[in-house]
This record gives C-alpha cells, structure tokens and sequence, in this order.
C-alpha cells in the first residue's frame, strides 16, 4: 500500500480497522462485507471523472467508459428488480428519499409514512430532518402484536389524503403486505413509494417478494443486503422517470460519484448470480435461529418475530440492561451491535431500551446456523455479565477463534 510511506497515520487506521473486521462480527443490521471486487471499483480511476448528466447526455467530454459503466449498473438492477427506470447516481439511502420527495411532492404536501420508534427512518419524516421542515408527515405506527394495522392505515390515509403513501424502515422485522399499500393508496389518490434500503439483498436474492410492480417508486441503499458500496439508488414507474431524473440532477446533485457507480455494477453482477440466491435465503435461515434463541434465553423480541435480515431486543425489559450498556458490552466481545429505540421506548435515543442485530455480515462469512446459536449464547453471556470485565475478557477470546475461522471475503 502506497499509504504506508505517504501518511502514517491513515494507514495505521486502515490496518487497525481491517483487524477490528477480521477478528470480530459485523451485526449491526445495515452492515457487511463487499467483495475484493468491489473494493477494486470502488478505488479505480473511475474517482477522477466528473459526469454530469445521464449516459448520452453529459455535459462533460470524455465519457466512453462512464457511459458503459452506469449502463451496465441500470440494465443489471433493471433485470434483478423488475424496474421500468432506474437512476444509480443517489449517492446514498436519504439523498435518494429526498430527491423523490422533490420530484413528486410539493412543499406543504402530505406524506403518510411509517414512524421512526416503531421501525421507521429518519429520512421518512422524523421531525428533526429537513424534509419534516418542508413536507408535513404523518407517522403510523405498529399494534400491540407488533403488525402494522393496514384498517387503522386507511382511516389515517382517508383522514389526511396524502398525496404520498411511504412504506419502509431501518428496525421493523416483519413482511409488508404490499398489495394492501396499493389498494389504499388507490383509494385515496395516493402515490405508493417503498424504501427497501434493508431488504433490497433479500428481495434481490428471492428470498422475500418483490415489492417494485407493486408500488410507483422504490428507493434503496446498495450496500446492506445487496453487499455493493455505499450508494443509492431510485426505481420507478415509467411516469414518474423524467421528474426524478431532474429532480436528482441538477435538481439535487451535482456530480456523480462514478466510482461507487463502477462498484455497483460489480456488486449487481454479483447479485445475478446463483450463488446470491443461496446467500439470502441463508440470512432468512440465520436470523430465524437467532430469533429462537434470543428467546428462548429470554429476550423479549419487539414486534413478536421476524420475518428479515434482524431482530429489535428490547434488552431492558429483558435483562434489565440499557442498549447502550448492551452496545458496550458486546462491543467489548467483538459483536458489534447498534442501540436502538423500541416502539414508544420511555427511554432516550442515545440510552434506549433496545438494540438491533442482523445477521448479513456474518452470513458473508459463511456462518450458518450452528455458528448463529453459538453467537446468540455469547450474546446472552456478555448482556447478562455487562459489568464483568473477566467474562468479557473470555467472550472475547473465543470470537476472535470463531471469526478466524471465517475470514473476510477474499
């Protein structure tokens, strides 16, 4: 690596960090691994192109091999997703919402999306954000049962008319029932969009069904799941093409960052693969065992199971323990986890009741379900001892064996 004799320092951070990859378990629900391929696109000579505009349409010379590059990225999630339009420029998840937002909404307009404590985004309309400031949301939540109550969902829609029904979420684990957001977007005159930022490797991978023939818009993230970098990207209805094209550029952004572009079609390459297909119906498998064992360890699970790539532990109804004593713990252990909010936590974002896991990471690296239960009862360990530095100690021998025995993607 050049870096070593040019910045000391920064080196000395990559080589800490690939080390903290390698010895210890990415479970952080929105985190993987891509491939060495990836990463070779992602640092290609591609970082130096400025390429405003659309394939065809640049307004910079010099675009030959842009051009093929983010036509492959098209035409590849094209065939995975089903899309009548794809735009691969949003440089990640909340961009790529607030691009179609402008595209579709206008400022005042009602949005009826799914609220943050219950499983939503920040970027679906939490009152801290930009788009709350300029768009009014209004925010439905789950039942006691950990459903989203789709009659509850067309009172609201039928209450508010909003001109945009949101579907989508960072913490929920449960299936969506897709043709339901249509029948009562249909009734109210609605538009449909689903950000399936989570989700896109599963659905990609035909391990859960395919929302995108079923809404008018879908947003996502591209790496999650899907373990391409860190993107975003907008799939669309034939109508709503050309508004979002401009509202994306030069409407919103500027320049896109050709090099993540590049990587994505490495990493979409990778998801037409058969051997993605085994890859997602094996995460559905690993957090299925997850779920199981948690419980039966105790845990109380919010919204009863799950159906996905994770589960949302409310750790202190459970244990008694905060999710950020439960983060600190397991970061100790090398499991690394986030804090998280639990549906109408009377705890505080940066102390919740709650944290999430997810299991993508760890399934990269080959982990199956023994190696699931093993985690869970190490999980179990390093929560119920949080305060016991000699048990930690020992949990974390034995992750930094495990991991070796599953080493990064090569």
């Amino acid at each position: 690596m050049k870096i070593k004799n040019q910045d000391s320092k920064v080196y000395a951070a990559i080589v800490g960090e690939t080390k903290r990859q390698q010895e210890g378990m990415e479970m952080i629900a929105s985190e993987n691994y891509v491939s060495p391929a990836v990463l070779e696109a992602l640092g290609s000579v591609f970082t130096n192109k400025y390429s405003e505009g659309y394939p065809g349409k640049r307004y910079y010379g010099g675009q030959t091999y842009t051009d093929v590059v983010e036509t492959l990225a098209i035409e590849r999630a094209k065939k995975i997703f089903g899309a009548e339009h794809v735009n691969v420029q949003p440089l990640s998840g909340c961009p790529a919402n607030m691009i179609v937002y402008s595209a579709i909404l206008k400022p005042g307009d009602t949005v009826l999306g799914m609220d943050l404590s219950h499983g939503g985004h920040l970027s679906h309309g939490h009152p801290v954000t930009l788009a709350a400031k300029i768009y009014r949301f209004v925010r439905y939540k789950t039942n006691a049962l950990g459903e989203i109550d789709y009659d509850e969902l067309e009172k609201m829609a039928i209450a508010e008319k909003p001109k945009l029904i949101l579907a989508g979420f960072s913490a929920y684990t449960r299936q969506l029932d897709y043709q339901k957001f249509q029948d009562i977007a249909k009734k109210v005159g609605a538009i449909t969009m689903f950000d399936i930022a989570h989700i896109a490797g599963l659905i990609a991978g035909k391990a859960i069904p395919n929302p995108v023939p079923y809404f008018d818009i879908v947003t996502t993230t591209t790496h999650k799941t899907l373990r391409g970098p860190r993107g975003g990207m907008i799939m669309c209805k034939q109508p709503f093409a050309e508004a979002i094209d401009k509202a994306l550029f030069p409407g919103f952004q500027g320049g896109p960052h050709m090099n993540n572009i590049a990587a994505l079609a490495v990493a979409l390459g990778e998801a037409l693969k058969p051997s993605f297909k085994v890859y997602a119906k094996q995460i559905i498998k690993n957090a299925k065992v997850l779920e199981q064992e948690l419980k039966k360890y105790g845990f109380k699970l919010a919204f009863g199971k799950t159906d996905n790539h994770m589960v949302l532990v409310d750790v202190f109804s459970s244990k008694g323990v905060t999710g950020k004593e439960a983060e600190k713990a397991l970061d100790k252990i090398g499991i690394t986890v986030n804090k998280n909010m639990i549906p109408d936590d009377p705890r505080k974002p940066f102390d919740p009741s709650g944290i999430r896991i997810g299991v993508p990471a760890i399934t990269t690296r080959g982990m199956k379900e023994k190696e699931v239960k093993i985690i869970s009862s190490w999980i179990n360990q390093a929560i119920t001892n949080h305060t016991n530095e000699k048990v930690l100690a020992k949990l974390h021998n034995e992750v930094i064996k495990l991991c070796k025995r599953f080493p990064l993607p090569k």
